[in-house]
């Protein structure tokens, strides 16, 4: 699946934030929508490392309401996550009706960092395909929209980013000697995401695949594949904020062009004291 992954798409300056005002404002009212029906919400961001994950989350959070949303980063489980089964940690922090709950990497873990690195033994993970596609339709048969993203790279463009945050200070701690580690074996992780795609991928919660050489593609392709996936989860089609602004500016246009007509203005008359 991967080889189908266009990665030379991109987006220029002023399409970029056009297209972002557009999607941020339709899914903030999508936001609202999902509080009044008490819809609850799960998206699941992965990707390769420096794939975007964080930025995408960034720019679908920020015009919502901060109380509609938590988002999760997710890493090696910890204390009594790490006593319990694999789904336990996911379990417990699904979101309320009328919450959206936001993963920065997944219970696909299992199926990924545990397989390649041997955290998980082959049985565990070849069993957590059935596993995982049983959770994610008990989510949806619950009445939970489900959306989940893949961002995809070249190994090129990953090793860019990676030189960069070593360069800029303020993106420096975003890197480490994991980061180094897991590209060195780029090609298992490879084909752990391909079996990943192909045997979760269902017709209830596809995978929406994001070619993410392009930061900007990569982020409105997210937005734009949210909007749609609420919208048909909700039942609800939000108004296109430029187009409404093109009609508003129409009819200001028309309004202007429109000759004014002259008012005779009522003379008064003098009247003379006698």
């Amino acid at each position: 699946m991967l080889e189908t992954v266009e990665l030379s798409l991109s987006l220029d300056r002023d399409s970029y934030v056009r297209e972002m005002t557009r999607r941020q404002i339709q899914l903030r009212d999508l936001g609202y929508q999902v509080y009044q029906r008490k819809r609850p919400v799960v998206l699941v961001f992965e990707g390769w490392d420096a794939a975007g994950k964080g930025g995408a989350i960034k720019r679908i959070t920020e015009k919502l309401d901060p109380r509609g949303y938590v988002v999760y980063p997710i890493s090696a489980p910890q204390g009594e996550d790490k006593t319990r089964h694999y789904l336990y940690r996911f379990w417990r922090r699904l979101p309320e009706r009328g919450q959206i709950a936001i993963f920065d990497r997944s219970w696909y873990g299992r199926v990924l960092v545990e397989r390649v690195e041997g955290f998980a033994r082959e049985a565990e993970w070849k069993r957590a395909y059935k596993e995982i596609n049983s959770f994610e339709r008990q989510l949806r048969d619950f009445g939970a929209i489900v959306a989940k993203f893949w961002i995809h790279m070249s190994r090129e463009e990953q090793l860019r980013r990676f030189e960069e945050r070593q360069k800029i200070g303020y993106k420096e701690w975003k890197l480490t000697d994991e980061d180094w580690r897991n590209r060195d074996k780029w090609g298992l992780y490879e084909a752990a995401v391909e079996e990943m795609l192909v045997r979760t991928s269902t017709r209830t919660v596809p995978w929406c695949l994001v070619e993410g050489n392009d930061k900007y593609w990569s982020r409105v392709k997210v937005l734009s594949r949210l909007v749609e996936v609420l919208s048909e989860g909700l039942g609800y089609q939000p108004a296109d904020p430029l187009k409404d602004l093109q009609r508003k500016a129409k009819k200001v246009s028309k309004s202007a062009e429109k000759p004014v007509k002259k008012t005779k203005t009522p003379q008064v008359k003098k009247t003379s004291k006698d």
